[in-house]
């Protein structure tokens, strides 16, 4: 009974997180997050246009909320839109803004290479794009456009950043996918070469922690003299007291 359940909710969250998608494409949707309160249901939207999403005096908000809690049943669902601090680093947005590309008419090669450039120009250590579909005949296949670093398994898989875009065009469906490595993902092989200042520094910095411990340590060796003083003198005094009362 408790999978059923778990499915359901996961369900309910990917149907969610579709209709959101499409209601809110026009404003760059850069992804969900789905949170519950007990003072209710808390979503948070990323969106490259906040704008867009929240309306004149907040009216297209207040109609997204209520459909969430028509369509779906969300408990008093809360909206926070968050805008997006670099678009061009945001796997889904560029994900999204290449599909839309491929709808309007661009050679895939041409989108492709315009997309990895402009994300790679804003920092990220590495990229791939995968399109798939029906490119430029009946026959579907795969390309792919990768530049930097991208890790496939291991730990580091958790750094990357993934989004995924349908693109509708004559010939049939394109899917894309867009994976980002950003650039304060710190990997494992990476290593920093301190120099003499650095290393003078860290020295420093381990001296003052050093100092800092040492003065707890008495600071906390005193407070328990002071606790075992007072626990010896209350002792005594009970013991005293016994003793008058006998």
């Amino acid at each position: 009974m408790d999978e059923r359940i778990f499915v359901k909710e996961n369900l309910k969250r990917v149907l969610i997180k579709e209709f959101v998608m499409k209601e809110v494409r026009s404003a760059g949707f850069g992804g969900l997050e789905i949170q519950r309160t007990p003072l209710g249901t808390r979503i948070i939207l990323e969106v490259e246009r906040p704008g867009l999403v929240i309306g004149r005096k907040g009216a297209k908000i207040k109609e997204l909320t209520d459909a969430l809690q028509e369509k779906f049943g969300v408990e008093n669902p809360m909206i926070e839109v968050k805008e997006s601090e670099n678009p061009f680093l945001n796997a889904q947005i560029m994900a999204e803004k290449l599909a839309s590309a491929l709808e309007r008419g661009w050679h895939f090669r041409r989108a492709g290479h315009s997309t990895l450039r402009r994300i790679m120009e804003n920092g990220a250590k590495g990229a791939q794009i995968k399109i798939s579909g029906k490119l430029t005949g009946d026959r579907s296949r795969t390309e792919k456009f990768t530049k930097g670093t991208i890790k496939y398994n291991g730990h580091p898989v958790e750094l990357v950043r993934k989004g995924f875009a349908i693109a509708k065009t004559k010939p049939g469906v394109i899917g894309v996918t867009v994976k980002i490595m950003p650039p304060d993902a710190k990997l494992p092989d990476e290593i920093n070469i301190l120099g003499p200042e650095a290393l003078r520094e860290e020295e420093e910095k381990k001296e003052n922690r050093d100092e800092k411990e040492a003065v707890n340590e008495v600071i906390n060796a005193e407070q328990n003299e002071n606790k075992e003083v007072n626990e010896n003198a209350e002792g005594a005094e009970g013991k005293a007291d016994q003793g008058n009362e006998s």
